[in-house]
């Protein structure tokens, strides 16, 4: 991977797509229940500028820029959108208005600290791969979400003696069949990129992200085995979702952190 220093880009620009980013998502935050059409639209709006922004930090002529906030943004954003697709049929106002905070802090992370060094391709295949770890990253984060909102309704259940049903009503077994999908979702793609990464790369290294990758993608590989052969559930399940998810934003986000801020020189 050959990396190098870029200018200042379009920051400028991104800066200004950030800047109405926030306000969009700012305005679906505070939006009552009561005008759902209209959080749902500057939600929407929140989430197009903030692509934008993320296509203006990220895409230059020097190479693609990929920095720890970048990914953290994107991956964000991708939740959002499973979760655009998702409400159409499972209307969540209060899990709403937490992704568009976090949507709103995501996208001025990036714009913040976009990332001083550009990662330059070197296989024709390296495109996919990283699109593809980053497609697992928002499934992943997808699943988070929803094993956090089953362990609220089970909390809800121990704690009040309420029905089976989630903290908005949802009923128990859906919101585990959704974590769960996209968990095996996730899993798949991440596989497809480990896979990718080991057929194409120049040479393999057993570096920090390597070793975080590989045991995150042994840590959900673990958790679907135990949910098939031992019927692992509930909060069981759920802190094996939060480990892998954990590892993986080490695996990338994490190191590019360091690398970038810590150390001050370009990863791998």
């Amino acid at each position: 991977m050959i990396l190098s220093v870029g200018s200042g880009g379009s920051i400028g620009t991104a800066g200004l797509a950030a800047v109405a980013s926030l306000v969009c998502y700012g305005a679906a935050a505070v939006v009552s229940d009561a005008r759902q059409a209209l959080s749902r639209a500057t939600l929407l709006c929140g989430w197009v500028l903030h692509a934008a922004a993320l296509l203006l930090l990220g895409l230059d002529g020097e190479g693609l820029r990929l920095g720890f906030a970048l990914v953290l943004s994107l991956t964000a954003w991708l939740v959002l959108a499973v979760h655009g697709v998702e409400s159409r049929l499972l209307p969540l106002p209060a899990v709403q208005r937490v992704l568009a905070l976090i949507g709103a802090a995501a996208v001025m992370l990036a714009w913040a600290f976009p990332g001083e060094w550009r990662t330059v391709p070197v296989s024709p295949w390296a495109p996919l791969h990283y699109v593809l770890g980053v497609a697992s990253y928002g499934m992943f984060g997808a699943a988070v979400l929803h094993a956090a909102l089953l362990d609220t309704a089970e909390r809800q259940m121990r704690t009040r003696n309420v029905a089976a049903a989630g903290p908005l009503g949802l009923p128990l077994l859906r919101l585990e069949r959704l974590t769960f999908g996209f968990v095996q979702a996730g899993f798949a793609v991440l596989s497809s990129a480990v896979l990718l990464g080991v057929l194409t790369a120049p040479r393999w290294r057993w570096d920090h992200k390597t070793v975080l990758s590989l045991l995150g993608w042994l840590v959900f590989a673990l958790l679907l085995a135990g949910r098939w052969r031992l019927g692992w559930r509930g909060r069981r399940a759920t802190r094996w979702v939060y480990a892998g998810a954990l590892l993986l934003l080490l695996a990338y986000a994490g190191s590019r952190f360091v690398f970038e801020f810590v150390l001050r020189r370009p990863p791998g």
